[in-house]
C-alpha cells in the first residue's frame, strides 16, 4: 500500500469521506489545514448530504482541481483552463465509474449497500486522486501549490 492510500484509510477511520480525503489531502500537500473548508465538503458526502447522488470522489476531485486553478481572491484570476481541467476529471470519472458500477452516482457505485463503501470507496478516491493530480501535472501544476 502506498503512503497516500494509507493516509486516506487513517483519514476514513477518522469519520471523513471522499470529499473530504481529497481536499484534506490537496491542502497537506500545500502544508496548508483549512477546516473550514474540509467542513464545508461535508455537504458532498455520500453523494450530497447522503443523498446516494454524484459520488464525492467526483466532486470532490472536481473542487480538488478548483483548489489549485480557481479564483479565491477578489485579485485573482481563475486559471482559463479550468474548466476544461474539470470537463477532463468528469469524462474520466464517469468512463471509470460506469464500466465498474453502472454509474457515477453514490448509489450506483454502491449498488444500494453501505456496507460496499470501504470495499469500492477506497480505490475509487485513490484513482481520483491520480487522475486529478495527472490533469494538473498537464497543466502545469502540482499538489504542493507551485505552478511550473
Amino acid at each position: 500500500m502506498t503512503d497516500v492510500f494509507l493516509k486516506m484509510l487513517e483519514l476514513a477511520q477518522a469519520g471523513f469521506y471522499c470529499s473530504q480525503i481529497l481536499l484534506i489531502i490537496g491542502l497537506e500537500a500545500q502544508g496548508k489545514e483549512n477546516p473550514d473548508l474540509v467542513r464545508a465538503m461535508s455537504g458532498l458526502i455520500g453523494g450530497m448530504g447522503f443523498s446516494g447522488r454524484t459520488c464525492g470522489a467526483l466532486t470532490g476531485g472536481a473542487c480538488l482541481i478548483g483548489l489549485y486553478a480557481g479564483k479565491g481572491t477578489a485579485e485573482e484570476m481563475e486559471d482559463s483552463r479550468l474548466n476544461d481541467m474539470v470537463r477532463a476529471l468528469v469524462e474520466w470519472f464517469e468512463q471509470e465509474a460506469s464500466s465498474q458500477y453502472n454509474g457515477t452516482a453514490c448509489n450506483d457505485i454502491l449498488e444500494n449497500n453501505p456496507m460496499n463503501r470501504m470495499a469500492r470507496c477506497p480505490q475509487l478516491v485513490q484513482n481520483t486522486l491520480g487522475k486529478v493530480e495527472e490533469i494538473l501535472a498537464a497543466n502545469g501544476y502540482d499538489l504542493s501549490g507551485r505552478i511550473d
